[in-house]
């Protein structure tokens, strides 16, 4: 018959996730007797689908592994925090907005209101906060969901105290950092070490499947190392946090 688990994990960009997901899965559930396939479903959530003897431990490994997405706007609930990722980033003015991954009864995006960004962060237009940032669509952050209007279907929320915390944490440190959305890190590290770049770097965090974190040198600027990686790496959006350059 069969099971399947959407995890919190997209596929877009240059999909080159799909091979490193393969390789995830081969490792998670090698020896086990099922079979696995992967498939993209609405908003580029990764579907799993498994059958054989074992697919009951199979999709709980799973689940364990990479958790899962709540699916249904029914299973949401108010001072819950989830993991989600931002979409259509600068699109909007009233504020950001966050894919936790509610697919039913249709697809529906959490609201990051402007109010509360700019009592957060700084007094600015939300794309001048976005691009202080760093922020691109796709990159990974955590929210509690703070509101949940059933008849119209609307969800509020903030971000967390953690993410809150990470964001500073990238902020604070007077060094330039790169967040790249929709290529592996495999590819960042190829496309860094092609132009000579790598040097530059400190260090490279994996913020989920196809995010990446890169944390350039002391007196390293970023913009300089957008233009010549950005060709090695086109599908790619790429932000940029400079600390200091806000307001």
């Amino acid at each position: 018959m069969g099971s399947s688990v959407i995890i919190p994990e997209k596929v877009y960009g240059d999909r080159s996730g799909f091979s490193k997901l393969q390789r995830m899965m081969g490792v998670l559930l090698g020896d086990l007797h099922v079979e696995w396939r992967l498939s993209v479903v609405d908003k580029q959530w990764v579907k799993v689908s498994v059958e054989g003897e074992d697919e009951e431990i199979a999709t709980s490994l799973i689940r364990k592994e990479f958790g899962q997405i709540p699916v249904r706007l029914s299973s949401i609930r108010e001072g819950e925090v989830l993991r989600g990722r931002l979409i259509d980033v600068g699109k909007v003015g009233y504020g950001i907005y966050v894919d936790v991954g509610v697919l039913s009864p249709r697809p529906k995006d959490a609201l990051v209101p402007l109010y509360w960004l700019k009592k957060t962060f700084w007094e600015a237009p939300l794309r001048a906060i976005a691009d202080g940032m760093g922020w691109v669509d796709g990159l990974p952050v955590e929210v509690e969901i703070t509101r949940v209007e059933f008849g119209t279907r609307e969800i509020e929320a903030v971000f967390s105290d953690d993410q809150l915390a990470k964001f500073r944490e990238w902020r604070s440190d007077g060094l330039d950092k790169l967040l790249i959305a929709g290529t592996i890190q495999e590819n960042v590290e190829k496309a860094l070490l092609e132009t000579g770049h790598h040097r530059d770097v400190r260090r490279i965090e994996e913020l989920g499947l196809m995010e990446t974190l890169v944390v350039l040198k002391k007196g390293t600027d970023a913009p300089g190392i957008i233009k010549e990686i950005g060709p090695l790496i086109r599908s790619a959006a790429i932000g940029s946090i400079r600390p200091g350059s806000d307001g």
